[in-house]
Formats: structure tokens, C-alpha cells, sequence
């Protein structure tokens, strides 16, 4: 069977260190090894606020697509670009959507209405879209008016650990994610606050994507006089990282929403229980028996899930197993690649 051509039109910086970006590249790599023609379009970065010059090439590069390619556009794009040049589009477009845009933490009314409602609207003229997971996947059928036989679900792939666990003493909690009101780091600070009576490190890994929080997680970590004890340590290279994921006794995420959340998976890779919170696509990533999940925002509760676990090593230790075998049964990106290479070929 000849693989269809295609195009990746991905914004910004591909190698930027976040769970879409890693996603995206993984994939694109994914597509390429199966000996599939796959161009990347590299677009402006200011999506998904394109100015001018950025939406007027993104337009163009899509208009110079040859006929028997389709694309795939990275969600900050399909959700923004102009509707009518989209509607207009000679290729077929598949969107890759970790999560809608409207659903971003934060968001003031009238810019999450805007929002909503140009990505329903583009989502119209898509021809198919792939999501990490299946909360995603419902949402965009119940929100969004897409039809369920025009989604399939590409859960993200995972690299299995090079390295035996080591974990510390005392326990370290560790947690992964972007500095950005999303991820919940403020929260998590306030509910160690609360247990600085109990035995444990904690680091936390992440760019700081968003300055102006960024610079408020400093000054709640100088107000919790959590220095010392939590570590705030922005981008990690994913050779230290994986040294924090060994070294860890606990992963913690107080998420407010996740299309998906890679970093999940990653914790399961090495073995570690997960306390993380009930909202968007939690549930389905986390396994019931290897987690505690409370209700996002409620940095008490997150408080009792990490005490319960720092005071109970043998239900940890539970958790840790289960948690591994999960780890050990998780799909490779090769996977995810041939999942999304089979929606090209059909659509």
C-alpha cells in the first residue's frame, strides 16, 4: 500500500519543552520512520493569536500544498486560523487537538466566547480530528458538535525508563509541568505548606511559560518558607529529569484541566504512585489503583492524599506496584504513529 504524503503545520518552535510539543515531534518522527513523505510547515509563533504576517503565511504555505498531500494542523492552528481559508483548503485536514483552547485556566468571558466559538466553527471544515484521550474525544462531540466516526484517539506513546528506580530518603515528591496556571503549582505549594510536620523533599520540573506566574509561584515559595525543602526548578533536560522520575518516591500534578497529561505516563513508566486531581483527562490516564485523585483546587485534600502516602508506606508501596505494571503495558509512539498514519491513508 502506497502511505499517503502529507504535511505537519506545527507553530512556533517545535522543540519547545511542552506535553503538545513532545506529542507533535514524537509523532512527525513516528510518521517519517514508516518511510511516509511528511513535510513540516513551520508556522509563525504567535498562534493561536496569529498577527497579520503569521496568519497571511500560514495561509500561503497551506495554498502551496501539492493536491495529494493531506495535513495535519497542530490545535493552536486549526482552532484559529481564518475561517474561510480553511473552508477553502484543497487538502484534506486532519486537526490534532490535545485540548480546546476555551478550556484553557483562566480565561476571561469574552476571550474564552471567541475562542469557543471559532474552533467550533473550524472544526466544521476539518475532514477528521485525533485527541490524546478519550475525555477529549467526548468533549468535542458534546461541545463541539463533532461527529464521533470524525475523532479517533492517538493516546501519546511512552519511553520506558534506561534506569533502575533509587528513591531517596526521605521520599521525594516530585512534579512535572510548565510553570502556567494550569498545572496547579500553586496549589501543590499550599498543600505542602500543610505538611511541612512530615519527612519529604519535593522538585518541582517545568519552563516557566507564563513569566507573570512564574514569578507568583516565587513569592508563595517564599511566603510557605517552603526554601530548602522544594525546589523550583524550571526546565529539566530530559537526562536530569529522568534522574528526578528514579530518585522520586511520589508524582504529584494539581492539574486544573489535561487534554491528557504525558507526564502521567511517565510517572507509570517508573513506577510512581500519582496524586493528582478529578478533572478533564485524569481519570482515564490515571489507574484507580495506582492514584489518589481529589477535586482540583482544594489544596487541603491534596494535603491529606500526600500525608496519607508519606504515612503509609506499605499502601505507597501498593500503589508504586501497580503503578509499574501499568507503566510496563504502555504503548510505544510507534503506536500513536501507525493510529494517526491510518487516519491519513483513509481520510
Amino acid at each position: 500500500m502506497t502511505l499517503r504524503r502529507a504535511a505537519f503545520a506545527v507553530p512556533g518552535d517545535i522543540t519547545t519543552p511542552t506535553g503538545g510539543y513532545i506529542y507533535e515531534r514524537r509523532l512527525l518522527d513516528g510518521l517519517r520512520a514508516q518511510g511516509r513523505d511528511l513535510r513540516h510547515l513551520e508556522l509563525g509563533g504567535s498562534f493561536p493569536d496569529p498577527t497579520e504576517q503569521d496568519m497571511g503565511d500560514a495561509i500561503a504555505q497551506l495554498q502551496a500544498l501539492e493536491p495529494d498531500r493531506a495535513v495535519i494542523l497542530d490545535g493552536f492552528v486549526s482552532a484559529t486560523l481564518d475561517t474561510g481559508a480553511l473552508a477553502g483548503l484543497h487538502v484534506p485536514a486532519v486537526a490534532m487537538v490535545h485540548h480546546p483552547l476555551a478550556f484553557e485556566t483562566g480565561l476571561p468571558a469574552a476571550r474564552r466566547d471567541h475562542l469557543f466559538e471559532i474552533e467550533r466553527r473550524n472544526l466544521a471544515h476539518i475532514a477528521h480530528v485525533l485527541v490524546p484521550s478519550p475525555s477529549t474525544a467526548a468533549l468535542l462531540v458534546r461541545a463541539y458538535d463533532v461527529r464521533p466516526d470524525r475523532i479517533t484517539i492517538a493516546r501519546p506513546g511512552t519511553i520506558q525508563p534506561s534506569r533502575p528506580p533509587a528513591p531517596t530518603d526521605p521520599p521525594l515528591i516530585l512534579s512535572v509541568g510548565i510553570q502556567h496556571p494550569r498545572k496547579g503549582h500553586d496549589i501543590l505549594l499550599q498543600a505542602l505548606g500543610r505538611i511541612t510536620d512530615l519527612d519529604w523533599s519535593a522538585v518541582i520540573a517545568g519552563k516557566a511559560y507564563d513569566a507573570a506566574h512564574a514569578a507568583e509561584l516565587g513569592e508563595l515559595l517564599d511566603r510557605l518558607d517552603l526554601h530548602g525543602r522544594v525546589a523550583l526548578r524550571g526546565f529539566v533536560p530530559d537526562r536530569d529529569l529522568a534522574g528526578h522520575y528514579g530518585a522520586a518516591s511520589i508524582f504529584a500534578l494539581a492539574t486544573r484541566f489535561e487534554g491528557y497529561g504525558l507526564v502521567f505516563d511517565e510517572a507509570l513508566a517508573h513506577g510512581l504512585p500519582i496524586v493528582s486531581c478529578r478533572t478533564g483527562a485524569v481519570p482515564d490516564t490515571v489507574p484507580p489503583e495506582a492514584g489518589l485523585l481529589v477535586a482540583p483546587d482544594d489544596p487541603g485534600a491534596l494535603a491529606d492524599a500526600l500525608s496519607y502516602l508519606l504515612t503509609h508506606p506499605d499502601q505507597r508501596a501498593r500503589l508504586a506496584e501497580a503503578a509499574g505494571a501499568w507503566g510496563r503495558r504502555l504503548p510505544g509512539w510507534s503506536e500513536t504513529a501507525q493510529i494517526a498514519g491510518q487516519v491519513l491513508d483513509r481520510i
